[in-house]
Order: structure tokens, then C-alpha cells, then sequence
């Protein structure tokens, strides 16, 4: 739990002693699982966190925050503070800002090394894989840009040289209007959200063990479905692909694990698409292609998806997700545990005292089968 001082209105002191919520990982109860938990297979930890990007921190955004509490100072330590507790061996971050000036030091200085792409046009932040470096050895990586998608668009239609030249692509700040975006009815604009994502693959150093991660922050707009839906397809079809080149190059079968701010709740859409592979999904009409690989939540395979992990008087909802395959050679035994909405420490909204980000971490323990 979050320190009682973060319960009432906090002094100086205070806030130069106050310490984020440090959650811990829980053991899955169910049977089939258990039993793989309590056998002496080798296991794996994989954290998803959205950090909050400092570009995005606006006290006029989150006007319920304590002032301290939006400091890049406080913020990035807090934050360095809830990575090195979680000690995760594999930790995916999004919206992951001053990489090269910050992060990417004082979290390697932890055991890490990383890997990381910067959101595309005029964005500062990205998304970052970070591993423990005695456990893991980076084989491969391949960047996405979503942005792809528009560019197919012009190669498939006439006319390219001037379609380049009517779209305006440097005013796309978080929080425009549609219309400084552009005509929203353009798939070229549409899609040209410069969003990213990463992914790469990872041998266990003992014992051998191949693992795919993808990490990826999908466009935020709920308004903006469509959109969301063809950047995820584009994902797993590139996952699917990254796969296939993997096992064939280095002959192995490799688990896949994918995780990041999908910015999509339970039972939409995206979500469906995503899930719609695994043992556990409801079939959906609107959702019928073949999926490249069957992807199950972790959450949702263990104890159900949380009521949020994103926490805001605006809005309160699970956006974040870390999919596994099932059917190749991995299961969770244990889920990082998350609050609930009467938890004191989420009360009035995050980021507060107790949490750095708006959003929460996830994160699950794997069991090689």
C-alpha cells in the first residue's frame, strides 16, 4: 500500500519522502495452473506500462493531480522507483519519453538492456523494450509504424506525388480537433496517426528458450475504431510474420508474447480481434478473419480482466493488455495484482502521490511447459 501520508494533504517533507505503490505478483488459483507454478520449470516475468509521457502532462488535463505530483522531476523518479521493484525481466514501456537522456540510463543501471522506437512526425515519445541482459539475449528486432498503412494507401491509388503535397502532416499534436487534423474521411489522414510499436525476439540464456515480445501503443481515439482495428490487424499480421522468420532462421518454435496501451476496453471491437483466436473467446461476426496467431489475455485467462487500468475522473477502464499464445510452450502462474475503485490510493484520479502514470502497470509470471 501507498504510504498513509499520500492520504492527506502532504508537506514538503512529505513529499520528499512520499513512495509509490509497489504492487506485488499474485499466484493463479486455478488447477491446471497451479500445478505448472508449483513445479520447478523455469519462469519469466513480463511487465506492460504506460509511464505518462511528460509532453502530456498538463495541469489544465489533470486539473484533480497535486501539482508536485505532474513534476518531471517527482514523476520520473517515482516511476524509476515502481520498474526497479517490479523487477521485471522483460519490461515493455509506452509512452517512454526522454529515452535517450534518462531512462534508458537509469533503468539499464538495473540489470537492463533496451531497445526502443520514437513515435513518428513532431512526437517525443515511443515505446521501449527493456530485458535483463544475464537472462536474455537479444536475436532480432523489427520496428512498426503504423503510418505504413497510409503509405499502402498512396501506393495502391493514383496520383501519388500530389496526394503527398495536399496532406498536411505537422500539425498533429495529442488533442487536436479532427479538423487541424485534416478531412477525417481521407484514409490517407485517417490513418496517419504516427503511431509505433516494437518487437523482437529473445533466447533465455538457461535454459534455451526462444520468446517473440511486441510492445505497441494503439491510436487513442474512441471515435477512431476503424482505425484502431486496421493497426491491429497490421500488428499481428507483422508479429505473424517476424514469427515465421524467427523459427525458420533460428529452428525453433518461439512463444509470443504482446502487450502495450491498446487504448480499446473489454468487448470492443479491437479487443474481440485481438482475443478472437484464443480458447476462451466468443466468436464474433464482425471479427471473422483467420488470426494469424490464437492470443489469449492474460488477465482474462487468470482471474478475469480488471475493472481499470486507467484511472481518471474522465474516464475510468482496462486499456492496457499483455496476450500470450497459449499453445506454444508458456503459461501464466502468477498476475500483478491492481487495485480496486475503493482502493484510498486511486481516490480522485490518477497520477497522484501513490501512482506516477494514469495508467497502472500489468504484468504476469510465465512458466516454460
Amino acid at each position: 500500500m501507498c504510504s498513509k501520508v499520500c492520504m492527506r494533504k502532504m508537506s514538503t517533507t512529505d513529499i520528499a519522502t512520499a513512495t509509490p505503490v509497489y504492487p506485488k505478483f499474485i499466484p493463479v488459483e486455478q488447477s491446471e495452473i497451479t500445478s505448472v507454478s508449483k513445479s520447478d520449470g523455469f519462469k519469466f516475468r513480463l511487465v506492460s506500462y504506460n509511464i505518462l509521457a511528460q509532453v502530456y502532462v498538463k495541469s489544465s488535463k489533470f486539473p484533480y493531480s497535486p501539482a508536485p505530483c505532474l513534476k518531471w522531476k517527482a514523476r520520473s523518479s517515482a516511476v524509476l522507483d515502481v520498474v526497479k521493484n517490479l523487477d521485471a525481466d522483460i519490461l515493455c514501456l509506452q509512452e517512454l519519453d526522454e529515452y535517450d537522456n534518462f531512462y534508458k540510463e537509469k533503468v539499464e543501471k538495473h540489470g537492463y538492456s533496451s531497445i526502443y522506437i520514437k513515435r513518428s512526425g513532431r512526437k517525443s515519445d515511443g515505446c521501449g523494450i527493456f530485458y535483463k541482459h544475464k537472462k536474455l539475449e537479444l536475436i532480432v528486432e523489427e520496428r512498426i509504424d503504423y503510418n505504413d498503412l497510409a503509405n499502402l494507401i498512396l501506393d495502391e491509388s493514383s496520383g501519388v506525388e500530389q496526394k503527398e503535397k495536399s496532406v498536411d502532416t505537422n500539425n498533429k499534436e495529442q488533442g487536436k480537433s479532427q479538423g487541424d487534423l485534416g478531412d477525417p474521411n481521407d484514409p490517407y489522414v485517417r490513418l496517419k496517426r504516427d503511431c509505433v510499436g516494437i518487437m523482437a525476439a529473445f533466447k533465455f540464456k538457461n535454459p534455451q528458450h526462444y520468446v517473440i515480445v511486441a510492445n505497441t501503443h494503439i491510436y487513442w481515439d474512441p471515435e477512431w475504431a476503424d482505425v484502431k482495428l486496421a493497426q491491429v490487424k497490421y500488428l499481428l499480421s507483422r508479429v505473424a510474420q517476424f514469427k515465421k522468420m524467427v523459427s525458420e532462421k533460428f529452428e525453433c518454435t518461439p512463444s509470443v508474447l504482446i502487450a502495450g496501451d491498446f487504448n480499446s476496453v473489454p468487448g470492443d471491437k479491437v479487443y474481440e480481434y485481438l482475443v478472437s483466436g484464443g480458447p476462451m473467446a466468443v466468436p464474433s461476426p464482425e471479427c471473422s478473419e483467420d488470426m494469424a496467431i490464437p492470443l489469449c489475455s492474460v488477465y482474462a485467462y487468470t482471474r478475469g480482466e480488471p475493472p481499470f487500468t486507467n484511472f481518471t475522473p474522465g474516464f475510468t477502464g482496462t486499456l492496457d493488455y499483455i496476450l500470450f499464445s497459449p499453445s506454444e510452450g508458456i503459461k501464466p502462474v502468477s498476475y500483478l495484482e491492481l487495485p480496486v475503485a475503493e482502493s484510498a490510493d486511486v481516490k480522485g484520479g490518477l497520477p497522484n502521490y501513490c501512482h506516477p502514470s494514469d495508467h497502472l502497470p500489468i504484468g504476469a509470471e510465465f512458466a516454460v511447459v
